[in-house]
């Protein structure tokens, strides 16, 4: 991928070095001062980011007691949080969250008659602090809908390499890209329609309107490759196959089959690898928003 020739976003904070962002679970042994309305919301809200709900509660829980001045960071830490990255795979998460901006901008109006409001990139190591509750590297990329922002480990792209034998930018871009269709499901209303259908859904139910939350990201993240390449002659030969990998590598089929030794496709919240695969280059071959409309396609 031709990642080098992109221009580099603004909306991106640094935050590596700056030590760790807390555990998980409930802050205080309970849940604070939240009523069971926030609390059923935050649950949604989890099952269709795949963001462990616990966690979500806590980061609402420590805002509710006014723990939020624990998060004013000193000037120099806020000083380097708007320093452009300096090192190779923080210049590159720059570029092609820059990309996605400068692509996004014109299809999201073109295509949907929305103006697309940029997400902001958040860099950590180890672990930081989110609209969501902690951020953790062992939750790998996420999109928290409560602040709008991406939150990425870098060393998630080392570990997709070790772990999931995936190697190459576009693979690492396919990664911020289908966090960044989150975010475009978030400017359409799409994340906020799936919570309220799930109030009256089961879990089962719930999951799977949370698969056809992250296949539509995954098709989302192919209408990107496809018009950043007619605009910018972004793809090489190759590339394709990247994120194909990526797709198959992550699918819940293979995860637990990795982890457990066989699947459990009623516990999917992601989508297999067929799925994924397949509604990605849906996108990239349409190249169209329309296209991803998981929710009314008869198959996953």
């Amino acid at each position: 991928m031709r990642w080098e020739d992109f221009r580099s976003s603004d909306n991106v904070e640094d935050r590596r070095g700056e030590g760790g962002g807390g555990g998980f679970g409930f802050p205080g042994g309970g849940a604070g001062g939240l009523g069971i309305g926030t609390i059923v919301i935050l649950m949604i809200i989890g099952w269709v980011t795949g963001i462990n709900p616990a966690i979500l509660i806590g980061g609402a829980e420590q805002m509710t007691r006014g723990r939020e001045s624990q998060e004013q960071v000193d000037p120099q830490a806020q000083q380097r949080r708007k320093t452009p990255p300096t090192d190779q795979s923080g210049q590159f998460a720059a570029k092609i969250l820059g990309n996605t901006e400068d692509v996004w901008s014109t299809v999201l109006p073109n295509q949907t008659g929305k103006q697309y409001p940029p997400t902001r990139l958040v860099l950590y190591k180890g672990g930081t602090r989110s609209g969501c509750g902690s951020a953790q590297a062992a939750m790998g990329p996420f999109y928290c809908p409560l602040d709008k922002k991406i939150y990425l480990d870098t060393s998630f792209f080392q570990e997709m390499g070790q772990k999931f034998r995936v190697k190459g930018d576009f693979a690492y871009a396919y990664v911020i890209a289908h966090e960044v269709g989150h975010h475009v499901q978030d400017v359409l209303g799409i994340l906020g329609k799936v919570q309220q259908r799930q109030q009256a859904s089961s879990k089962v139910e719930s999951n799977q309107l949370s698969v056809r939350v992250e296949l539509m990201a995954d098709c989302l993240a192919g209408v990107w490759a496809k018009n950043s390449d007619d605009r910018f002659n972004s793809l090489e030969q190759g590339d394709i196959e990247e994120a194909l990998q990526a797709a198959s590598a992550i699918g819940d089929d293979k995860l637990q089959e990795r982890s457990q030794g066989y699947a459990v496709p009623d516990s999917f919240t992601h989508g297999s690898s067929e799925q994924r695969m397949r509604w990605f280059m849906t996108g990239y071959k349409s190249g169209q928003t329309k296209a991803c409309d998981t929710f009314r396609s008869a198959r996953n």
